[in-house]
């Protein structure tokens, strides 16, 4: 029992020093720097967006797939309907604060899923869609705050752990750019320090809301050139209906 409380608390002890290597005003300036990333996007309110994946594995020819998504960001709200390809149509996934539901038409029955069930056989995840404003201080802790360059552009390089099992991954590392507070890469890891995922986000649009990834490539970093684009379209900002946020919605659809 000695020995057991000796490993238990070198364990806490080093889990400590981990957190620790950041300063109060570090993580401070960390989860703004994320916050800012939210607020420089153009996803507030109510908006709806049409979702396209290419997903590329070898010795397979690509896979096209597609959805509607609807969003409430205020209240936790969100509807993704598949709309192609045909076979798949009608497909859906329901949030409504922390209860998130899988649809599927042919069984007409809902289950309970999580934010880390993947889209279709794609690399990106439900919470890759997800807008939260207060996702980064209540789910992650920032264990590194780093200055550097991703090409030739000055970036913030910023190491966020989970600290609860909402997110998909362990630990994410992210680059956003200095002048304007945008991703362009994320790496995501495994709790031993294996990369998992990458994502790279080479291309934004200003519209008059902000910002928006109108296209990005997730890298599946465990099976090597398979990964998925992800290109973002239809974007409006216009308010929707209560309903579509209910399950007699996605019911009514087929």
């Amino acid at each position: 029992m000695k020995k057991l409380l000796m490993i238990l608390c070198g364990a806490l002890i080093s889990a400590a020093a981990l957190f620790a290597q950041v300063s109060a005003e570090d993580q401070e300036k960390a989860y703004k720097i994320m916050e800012a990333t939210d607020k420089a996007l153009a996803y507030h309110g109510d908006y709806s967006a049409t979702i396209s994946l290419i997903i590329k594995k070898p010795g397979k020819p690509d896979e096209h797939v597609r959805y509607k998504i609807f969003e409430r960001t205020d209240k936790d709200l969100m509807t993704i309907v598949q709309i192609f390809p045909e076979a798949d149509k009608g497909v859906g996934y329901l949030r409504d604060g922390d209860n998130i539901w899988a649809y599927d038409p042919i069984s007409r029955k809902f289950t309970h899923t999580s934010l880390k069930e993947a889209l279709a056989d794609s690399d990106v995840k439900i919470d890759d869609v997800e807008q939260n404003d207060t996702r980064w201080r209540d789910n992650y802790e920032v264990t590194d705050l780093q200055s550097g360059t991703l090409g030739k552009i000055d970036v913030d390089i910023i190491t966020l752990t989970a600290k609860t099992t909402e997110p998909s991954y362990v630990k994410s590392k992210y680059y956003i750019r200095k002048d304007i507070p945008l991703v362009l890469k994320e790496e995501d890891f495994s709790g031993s320090d294996r990369l998992m995922r990458t994502i790279l986000i080479p291309k934004y649009a200003k519209v008059p809301a902000g910002y928006v990834s109108t296209q990005a490539t997730v890298r599946d970093e465990l099976n090597k050139g398979e990964q998925t684009t992800q290109i973002i379209s239809e974007l409006t900002f216009d308010s929707l209906p209560d309903k579509i946020f209910t399950k007699a919605y996605l019911e009514g659809l087929n």
